[in-house]
Formats: C-alpha cells, structure tokens, sequence
C-alpha cells in the first residue's frame, strides 16, 4: 500500500478558465523550433546547419561539456534557421517541418542511459542540487517523478495518461534500471497507485504538492554532496514511447486554459511547435492579454508566434491588467472580483469562488521581508524568508545551512504570489542557484 504524507501548508488559488476534459485538434503552422534555454545548465553547440535534413530523433545540437547528451528535432524536415542573439548567443534551431513525417529508429536493447543521450530524452532530466539539466556522470541516490500538478490552471495528468498507461509503466521500468525512482502522485490518482518498478507515494495537500521539491524534502531529503534526478510524469511517457516502438514522439497533451480562452481544453502538439493556431482560441478582447509560456505561476510571457517550451504542460491567457482603471484603487474594501490571502477584502467569505486575475502585481518593491509570511504557504522543512535572505546578501555558507541545494524556483511560486514586497523570488532563486553552482564548480 503507498505511502500517505499529509501537506499542512499551502495555498489553492481558484482561477476561472480550467481546461475542460476534453482533447481537440489544432492545424500544425509547420515550423518548429528547439530553444537551448529551456535546458538550463546546457552550453549548446550546434550540430546541424540550415538547410539540412532531419528526421525526428535526430541532434540538433549537443552539450558542449558532455557532447553525448544530444537534443533532437521533434519533427522531420528542414532546418530553416540557426538563430544566434548577442554574442552568437544560441535562441533557437528552427526546422521546417515535412508533410511527411520520418522518425530515426533507435537500438532499444542496449543501456538505457546511453539510449536516452542518443535520443534526445536524457536532456529532459533535472538534477537537484541547481535545478538544471543532470550531468550524465552524477550518480543520483534516486529519480524523482511527480504526476501531477496542484499550480492553478495546471494540467490534469490522470486525463492525460488515459491510453498511455503502457508507455507510462515502460517509462518507469526504465528508469528502474538507472536509480531508484520514487513516484509522487496525488490522493485522487488511485488508477496509479499500482505502478509497478516504483515507490508510491501520495501526497495529500494544497499547492505546492505536486512540485518535485516538495516531495523529494519530505522522502528523501538531499545533503551536500547528494545529487537526484526528476522529471514529470509526461516526460515519462516519452521514455515509454521510445521503449515501445524505438522511435522518439515529442507529442504533448497541454491544457490551453484561462479566462481569456474562449473554451479551454487540451491539445495535442509537439514540443516546439509555433503557438499561432493554438492562440486562435483566446477570446478577441478590446484588453491586453498576457500569454504564458507554461503555468500561470511558474511559466513566462511570451507571443503568439513564440514556440512551446521544452517543459511546458500548459499555455495560459490572462488578463495583462496595465490598462485598468479602478475607482478608489486598493483602498477600496469592496473588490468582492478580488482574491486575497488575508481579510483585506470581503472575497474571503466565498472561499470557493473562481477568480479572473490579471498580471498586475499591485505594488511597487518593498525593501522588506515580513517575516513568516512566506512559511505558511511552503510545505518545505526549510526557513523560505531566511533563505531569500541569505540569498539576496551572497552569503553562500548560510544558504547551505538553510537547504538552497533542496529548491528550485518553481519552489517558491506561491510564496512569491502570496509576498507583500512584491519581491520576484524565482527569479532570486535561480541566480543564486546559478552563482552557488559556479563557485562549487
């Protein structure tokens, strides 16, 4: 019987526009594109030059440390574009899809970490201490897979992995072989609690309980010197597919969702693939609107000609909210429209009630951190506001102390909605993630 870890502290924000489950289909615009930024850790060098031939499964560019970690086109066609930035900096590989698909056939009886280098899915991996892509040498005690997400607007995976339970069970049999993986799923996910070559364990909780942090600190918790693996649970049944039918398949199911979509749903694309006709779904509006490039709370803005990020599970519009005009502004204790975590306004006594939120932050920065505030919603045995703190002043020996080497940004996503100083602390906690992993290099 699995394991039940009851989650005390949390927040679930209801916002209005949650995909309905049901699956439709949207026309492929045909370019697709591969961005090195969404493999953060990686130093990429290109391997591929415009107007070359590709299958699906074949390297786009590899890690320059570790040339054997290659990452893939999801699709066949033609490169159409190398784009370098500032510096030469590498943006994107974009490849012109063919009508006809061809995918590379991979050897599927060899070593399985060879298998996942060679075919693109080893890069999807990310290795806690640094939260960036696992380094292929590391030893990790476990893997760490999370199936599901308790974020607003989030991805339902137990609508997801209907139909895909074979690739999902071959996923996790192959990572039995890597390291020891550890499964976290929620207490409405019954229909997995029987995944065989895995540990379970139910996580019982408000956001942020799906997040990996969260569950890798309450099993199995990472010392100095400690490494572990994750990865979600969609990116398992990439693995699967593969072991299946020894041909890599890119195809997400992601939840368009938000108030601004006309119906939110789920589509199925690939990784990579252009926005445009996906956004031809979101509500005409005579506002701005905020397009997120994955979760309401964890994902960035992007447009609609931008591409699907690596790790991306959903894509969600909202109002942007630059353009209000509010009588009496926040003194107002009547914006019933407005959800608070304190009694600030009377929306707390309809406690079930969906919200529209726009993408306004209500505030300017404070050079203050209220001590506490972040600790009641982050179900982590780690001192959050220290730990911003450490962080902000450099001081590395007192984020060892306070568990820097257990978090990721995405970690502190709700706290930093809840922060009434109006600090970004994901972006806080990925640079000091950045210059800790620098100075231990």
């Amino acid at each position: 019987m699995a394991k039940v870890i009851k989650l005390r502290k949390g927040l679930d924000v209801k916002l209005k526009g949650t995909a309905a489950l049901e699956t439709a289909t949207v026309s492929c615009p045909g370019e697709y594109a591969l961005v090195p930024d969404d493999f953060v850790g990686v130093k990429p060098k290109v391997v591929v030059k415009e107007g070359d031939a590709v299958k699906a499964g074949d390297a786009l560019f590899v890690d320059k440390l570790h040339p054997e970690v290659k990452f893939v086109s999801p699709v066949s066609g033609t490169v159409s574009m190398v784009e370098r930035g500032d510096r030469r900096k590498l943006l994107s590989i974009r490849v012109k899809a063919d009508k006809e698909q061809v995918a590379r056939e991979f050897d599927v009886k060899g070593d399985v970490k060879a298998l996942l280098m060679e075919s693109g899915l080893f890069g999807f991996f990310r290795s806690r201490p640094y939260d960036v892509v696992a380094n292929p040498d590391d030893k990790p005690k476990a893997i760490f897979v999370t199936a599901f997400n308790s974020m607003p607007l989030s991805q339902d995976f137990d609508y997801v992995v209907k139909g895909q339970e074979a690739d999902f069970q071959a996923g996790i049999t192959a990572l039995s072989k890597i390291a020891k993986v550890e499964l976290g799923i929620s207490k409405k996910q019954t229909s997995l609690e029987g995944t065989k070559d895995c540990n379970v364990t139910i996580y019982d909780g408000k956001a942020p309980a799906g997040n990996v942090g969260v569950q890798i600190n309450h099993t199995s918790p990472i010392n100095k010197g400690e490494v572990v693996w994750t990865l979600s649970g969609e990116e398992v049944i990439f693995i699967g597919r593969l072991m299946n039918t020894g041909k890599v398949n890119l195809q997400r199911t992601i939840a368009l969702a938000g108030s601004e979509v006309k119906a939110p749903k789920y589509y199925k694309v690939f990784v990579g693939q252009q926005l445009t006709t996906l956004l031809a779904n979101v509500e005409k509006a005579d506002h701005n609107q905020r397009i997120i490039n994955g979760n309401v709370m964890t994902g960035f803005k992007t447009t609609a000609d931008s591409y699907l990020a690596a790790h991306a599970t959903e894509v969600n519009v909202i109002p942007e909210g630059d353009d209000v005009d509010e009588f009496m502004g926040w003194i107002s204790p009547f914006r019933l429209k407005h959800f608070s975590t304190s009694r600030t306004y009377f929306s707390w006594l309809t406690p079930k009630k969906e919200y529209t939120l726009d993408a306004r932050i209500k505030g300017s920065e404070r050079h203050i951190i209220v001590g506490g505030e972040y600790d009641k919603v982050f179900p982590m045995d780690i001192y959050a506001g220290y730990l911003i703190k450490a962080i902000i002043t450099g001081d590395i020996d007192r984020q060892e102390a306070l568990g820097i080497y257990e978090v990721a940004p995405e970690d502190f996503a709700i706290a930093e909605f809840v922060d009434s100083s109006k600090l970004e602390l994901q972006r806080i906690v990925r640079e000091g993630l950045d210059i800790l992993r620098k100075e231990n290099a």
